[in-house]
């Protein structure tokens, strides 16, 4: 997955994943329809505009492509109807925004590389565009940000991106092993919730 259509396709997955994320969230919260497919869109897309906009691809592909938005609102809305399918709301947020954590992280930082950006500033930039739409999501629902609590979330994403840097440094940069850096992510993601592993606080 060195760019092209493989790359579209795995940015495309993540923005639907993310999407019904922040979609699941807004109907935990009780939103109406544009309540959230809002959210859906705001989570979906907020990475990755963070992330054209520090590499300098302008405008963000979420502007300037529209299957983008269309995947963002879509799966938005799809949440919202089959939200009755979905019997605990709260683990199905979770389990998809492990997944997109993966998916956008890999994306994140190999759209970085490609675009010159060193090997570390290109980590920091994955990392920014896994985390990000997950923290838009929080802040829009009212919660605290995941990433600002114990939980490991940015760890898990900074991780994998220094992942997906090292494979390109190597030449692996393919499908197969990009998609298992993301499939890896989004495991420890959910073992770590599992086994409520966390970070060190400060004791007061």
């Amino acid at each position: 997955m060195t760019g092209g259509y493989p790359l579209l396709v795995a940015d495309l997955v993540g923005v639907a994943v993310f999407a019904a994320s922040g979609a699941s969230a807004g109907v935990a919260k009780r939103l109406d329809l544009f309540g959230v497919a809002f959210v859906g869109f705001a989570a979906a897309l907020g990475g990755g505009i963070l992330r054209d906009l520090v590499i300098g691809a302008a405008p963000p592909l979420a502007f300037a492509d529209w299957r983008y938005a269309v995947t963002a609102v879509a799966a938005s809305i799809a949440a919202f109807w089959l939200h009755p399918a979905l019997h605990r709301v709260r683990r199905t947020v979770l389990a998809l925004d492990a997944a997109g954590l993966g998916l956008f992280t890999v994306t994140g930082t190999l759209k970085a590389l490609e675009a010159g950006v060193p090997a570390v500033g290109a980590c920091l930039v994955g990392m920014l565009t896994g985390i990000g739409g997950g923290v838009i999501r929080d802040l829009l629902t009212g919660e605290i940000p995941v990433v600002l609590q114990r939980e490991i979330y940015a760890v898990v994403a900074l991780g994998g991106a220094v992942l997906v840097a090292v494979l390109h440094r190597l030449g692996l940069a393919g499908v197969i092993p990009l998609a298992a850096a993301a499939v890896a992510m989004t495991a420890v993601r959910l073992i770590a919730l599992r086994r409520r592993w966390s970070a060190p606080v400060a004791v007061p």
